[in-house]
């Protein structure tokens, strides 16, 4: 659509990742707490500016994938579209919220690593073969992955 704002977020998952249907199309939701630092060039030292939360909604596949690989206190990055709502709660006060419809999530790896697995598309017939092609860690290629073979070299010089 023409004219959204899209925005790029990193930040800390500050909850537990829901996952629920929405009609037909699952849809995971989380919070992200993101605090901007800043630098003070008189003093030479940082500090933490006010902590933005913004709840994230990640629809389909990605959905899936997020409540399978996210959990609590994970630093991830997320880029979708922004959309600020205001409303007025039971005190009587207006409030705004910041909601972010995602388009990409990843884990953060400034911060730490992590091992992907590719999602395979299910196809009639490719249980028993997609099964069969998963190894003993469960996902595909594992058994080739760097550090964990026999020489404990990386597979991709090979």
């Amino acid at each position: 659509m023409l004219n959204e704002t899209t925005v790029t977020v990193q930040g800390w998952i500050g909850g537990p990742v829901s996952l629920r249907r929405a009609g037909n199309a699952p849809v995971a939701s989380f919070r992200l707490a993101a605090t901007p630092r800043r630098y003070h060039p008189a003093t030479g030292e940082w500090s933490d500016d006010t902590t933005q939360w913004f709840t994230v909604n990640a629809w389909r596949a990605l959905g899936e994938h997020c409540a399978h690989s996210l959990r609590r206190s994970d630093p991830v990055v997320v880029v979708g579209r922004l959309r600020a709502s205001t409303w007025v709660n039971a005190a009587g006060v207006e409030v705004t919220s910041f909601e972010i419809d995602a388009q990409s999530v990843g884990h953060d790896l400034n911060r730490g690593t992590s091992l992907f697995t590719r999602a395979q598309r299910a196809a009639q017939g490719s249980e028993t073969v997609r099964a069969e092609q998963q190894g003993p860690a469960g996902a595909v290629g594992a058994d080739t992955a760097p550090g964990t073979g026999a020489d404990s070299g990386d597979s991709r010089a090979a």
